[in-house]
């Protein structure tokens, strides 16, 4: 009796997600457990025998079509080990999910997104928490307005493209494309279009965070930190000069970059002031003067180097709540 046999490369996995790479005009596939992808990722799980369902490369996982040798070969270098294609492909890779772990997953990042950005802003007039629902009402309005802007941006060019043949000066030509270029770049640095699954929820609700104080769909504002910084009382008169008018940190964000309002040019105790919003309480122990206030988080930096070059390491600054609010 004749025996039907099997293909040596045919291997059945179901219940499986998969990660694809494509490399060398193939793709290359690996089985791998659900969730266990993005957890090896995030440096949470080290261990492949935890990630995989099977240590081996395919070509199509769902027909259990494994990649020959010679293709492997081709793509990835003759001399490159089985575990670090794979390796390759796990960094690399784009995670396929069903449709059903793709929006619980989505839903996940996104109340996550919405608590954090719910924790660090604040009414500026109340210093009140706003609720989880009203900062989830406020992004939905940013991305509605960002859609729209999108689609009405195409029309106009299309029109004008179609109908007077008068094309856009590019950037760097002479016209008044390229002094419009920096507010457009900027607008769109601070859009909001919504929760994606490819990042960090931490990220993204920093850049949703930016979009609400750029825009404010409602009055917001970042929480105040709570501080308290000492000094040896031997600098605190020592005079120090205006920062230049316009100077900028490299790489920190407008936003962010808190300048001293008062007392620019003054001691050291008066630019250490100048930076604090509100002092809470503030007395001189022995040969140390303390203070204690509420600092806006984008000053934090600045104050602390500050503090650090003028004392040459000998004054703190302390973080005694990261945002402080008010709530109901």
């Amino acid at each position: 009796m004749s025996r039907i046999q099997q293909p040596s490369n045919q291997i059945k996995l179901t219940n499986v997600s998969l990660v694809r790479l494509k490399k060398g005009k193939k793709r290359f596939e690996i089985a791998c457990y659900k969730n266990k992808v993005l957890e090896w990722r995030q440096g949470i799980e080290t261990d492949l025998d935890e990630v995989l369902q099977i240590p081996n490369v395919f070509l199509n996982v769902s027909k259990g079509q494994t990649a020959p040798s010679e293709d492997l070969a081709k793509a990835f270098g003759k001399a490159t080990p089985l575990n670090d294609v794979i390796l390759e492909i796990l960094r690399k890779g784009e995670l396929q999910v069903g449709e059903k772990e793709r929006a619980a997953q989505m839903d996940r990042v996104h109340h996550e997104v919405v608590s954090i950005v719910a924790s660090k802003l604040v009414d500026p007039r109340t210093k009140r928490v706003y609720t989880t629902g009203m900062i989830d009402k406020a992004l939905d309005m940013l991305s509605s307005q960002a859609h729209h802007s999108s689609q009405g941006q195409q029309q106009p060019g299309d029109k004008s493209a179609a109908g007077s043949g008068a094309a856009t000066p590019a950037a760097g030509e002479e016209g008044e494309a390229k002094p419009r270029a920096p507010a457009k770049e900027k607008e769109k640095e601070h859009n909001w279009t919504g929760v994606v699954t490819t990042k960090s929820a931490k990220s993204q609700a920093l850049e949703a965070m930016k979009a609400l104080i750029a825009h404010q769909p409602i009055p917001v504002a970042r929480a105040r930190m709570r501080l308290r910084i000492t000094c040896p009382t031997g600098v605190l008169k020592q005079a120090v000069k205006a920062p230049a008018a316009g100077a900028a940190k490299p790489g920190a964000e407008e936003s962010d970059q808190q300048q001293p309002q008062k007392g620019s040019a003054g001691t050291v105790k008066d630019r250490i002031l100048s930076y604090v919003e509100q002092v809470e309480a503030q007395d001189v122990l022995g040969s140390e003067w303390e203070v204690v206030g509420f600092v806006e988080p984008g000053a934090f930096k600045g104050l602390s180097d500050f503090v650090g070059n003028e004392t040459r390491g000998q004054g703190r600054v302390e973080v005694l709540d990261m945002a402080v609010t008010h709530e109901d």
